[in-house]
């Protein structure tokens, strides 16, 4: 979703009712009691994708760090939809869920802008190595293509998401 997009959910019900309602009507979304085992199992994925993070910055992989943390969040994501009845294929469906089910509520608009940063970035790199076939230059090259710094901040705010997301489940 690009940030006008955002912006246009965000501040129109219509526009987010209306996006959510091709989505179940395409079955992209889907209503469905989440249980707990598999609520659970995201929550225990996310933890482990932030470590993953945290590692992999530590021995230099910036750039698997950050699809590492895209993953914490996105888990962390499909715990909430599942925990309200929705499970999801796509990444823009579970965004549209989580605006209606917890913006202005227990998350801030500023978590949502963090949690479309994250799909974007890595939508960005899952198209660079598919699409311009240069798994190898992607993989293998010296260059350093994300600063470490960026990725650290990157990092602390999924945490920062992983454990508020945590505190919701935990208190519904």
């Amino acid at each position: 979703m690009n940030e006008e997009q955002l912006k246009g959910v965000l501040n129109k019900k219509e526009a987010l009712d209306k996006r959510i309602a091709n989505y179940l009507k395409q079955k992209i979304l889907v209503k469905q009691k989440g249980e707990q085992t598999e609520i659970n199992g995201h929550v225990t994925k996310a933890e482990h994708n932030a470590q993953f993070v945290k590692d992999t910055l530590d021995d230099g992989y910036s750039d698997w760090a950050i699809v590492g943390c895209y993953y914490a969040a996105y888990h962390m994501a499909l715990a909430l939809i599942l925990k309200r009845g929705y499970y999801s294929k796509n990444h823009d469906a579970t965004l549209c869920i989580l605006i209606k089910e917890y913006y202005n509520t227990e998350l801030s608009g500023s978590d949502i802008e963090l949690l479309n940063k994250i799909y974007l970035d890595n939508e960005d790199i899952l198209f660079y190595v598919k699409t311009k076939d240069e798994r190898e230059k992607a993989s293998y090259s010296s260059q350093i293509i994300f600063d470490k710094n960026n990725v650290e901040d990157l990092r602390l705010k999924t945490l920062e998401f992983v454990r508020k997301a945590q505190n919701i489940l935990s208190t519904q």
